[in-house]
This record gives C-alpha cells, sequence and structure tokens, in this order.
C-alpha cells in the first residue's frame, strides 16, 4: 500500500516526481499486419490465355487478308455496250398522256479484268432510260461466273410497251427520231462475289451507259460512255 503524500519527505516527494518525468513515452500501437491479396484462379489464367491467343490469330488473319489484297490487287468487272440497235420507236398520243412504244438489242460486254481471281455475278438487271424516265427493265441470267481476264458479249432485249411519257419527253423523242440522233441511257445493277482460293467477298457494282443511235428501223450504235462503279456491299 502506498504512503501518502501528506505522511512522506518532501524529499521523497521530490524525487518521485523526477522519476516520472524522466520516464520515455509510450510506444505508438503497431500497425495492423497487411492482408495478403486474393490468389488468382486456375480459370482466370485459362480465359485470359484463350483471349491473348484469339488476339494473336486475329493479327495473323489480318496480315495474311493485307498481304493477299496487296498481291493480288483485286478490281471490280468492268459493263460496257459493245454494240446497239434501235429496232423500232413508235410516240402514240392518246389521252390522258403521250405514250412510247420501243424495241432495242443492247450488246453488253461484261469482263473481269483481274488476273488472279474469278468473280461471280449474283444478280445483275439493266434498265433502259430516256430523258431520266424508265423505259424498260430486263434481268439477265444469273448467277454466272466470269473467269480471270475474261469477258463476254450479253444480248439484253429492251422492249417499252405503252409507257407514258410527259408531253415534253414525247416531243423531244419525236424530235431525235427526225433529227437521226436517239439518246437513251442504260443503268446496270449488280451483286458481285469475288473468289480467291479459299477466300470470298460480296460488293456492289454500278454501271451507267450514255448512248448515241441512230434513227430506226435500222438504228445503230454511233457514240456510247459508260462508267462502272463499285460499292460496299
Amino acid at each position: 500500500m502506498a504512503t501518502p503524500y501528506h505522511v512522506q519527505s518532501p524529499r521523497s516527494i521530490l524525487l518521485k516526481m523526477i522519476a516520472t518525468k524522466q520516464q520515455p513515452p509510450a510506444l505508438p500501437p503497431p500497425p495492423p499486419s497487411p492482408s495478403c491479396p486474393p490468389r488468382t484462379s486456375p480459370a482466370m489464367w485459362c480465359a485470359a490465355i484463350v483471349c491473348f491467343a484469339f488476339s494473336l490469330l486475329l493479327i495473323a488473319a489480318g496480315a495474311v487478308i493485307l498481304v493477299v489484297f496487296l498481291a493480288v490487287r483485286p478490281r471490280a468487272p468492268s459493263f460496257d455496250a459493245a454494240g446497239a440497235t434501235l429496232n423500232a420507236v413508235y410516240v402514240g398520243s392518246t389521252s390522258p398522256a403521250p405514250y412510247v412504244n420501243g424495241d432495242m438489242t443492247v450488246a453488253a460486254n461484261v469482263s473481269n479484268p483481274n488476273q488472279k481471281m474469278d468473280v461471280v455475278f449474283r444478280s445483275a438487271a439493266v434498265e433502259l432510260f430516256f430523258g431520266g424516265r424508265r423505259m424498260a427493265a430486263q434481268a439477265l441470267p444469273a448467277p454466272f461466273v466470269q473467269r480471270r481476264g475474261q469477258s463476254q458479249i450479253i444480248s439484253v432485249h429492251m422492249v417499252s410497251s405503252q409507257v407514258a411519257l410527259p408531253p415534253e419527253l414525247a416531243v423531244a423523242m419525236v424530235n431525235q427520231v427526225r433529227s437521226n440522233r436517239v439518246v437513251y441511257t442504260i443503268r446496270g445493277t449488280f451483286k458481285v462475289q469475288a473468289k480467291l482460293w479459299f477466300w470470298h467477298y460480296t460488293y456492289s457494282m454500278s454501271a451507267l451507259c450514255d448512248l448515241e443511235l441512230t434513227a430506226p428501223p435500222c438504228g445503230v450504235l454511233v457514240a456510247r460512255r459508260c462508267i462502272t462503279r463499285q460499292h460496299s456491299s
């Protein structure tokens, strides 16, 4: 049992106060021990390896396609009018609007300029216009194959029957027939598939040809201008 302060001597009290001041300060509590990080499961490792392998496969496939594209340099087929005959044109003037009957045969030249790639025409259609008004339409027999560097002539028979015309177009057609210079426009739309070994891709193609012919019944092609364009599918 400790002795009360009032019983202790002044010297004892002073010595205790000095000893209390000389005691070292209390140490802070130790920090908590860090917890161990969670371990990665084998399933996550397998998924990461599969994703990495798939990424490498995509990069390799892209490199192969780029090399093949640079080596082959694929080009779209071309469409041209090798010849045309205007067999008949008749403009009637019955009410309520003028109409036209016509008969034309076009020798369409379809060619594949690629020297290392075949193309397949999955669908093909040709339309005939006069002054922006559609006069006739004809589907080509499809599918058909164009071998590398090959071209072929396809006969397209365009028949116009009772096609209504605005009065100004009817007058323009009559004047062109009389002047022995009749101007038509042909528009072709195609679905094409390019094939090279195991690789193939499909795209759309369009062609526009302006034709100038002499008057029927023995009208012949005297001038033409054709443009072919490739479109993404």
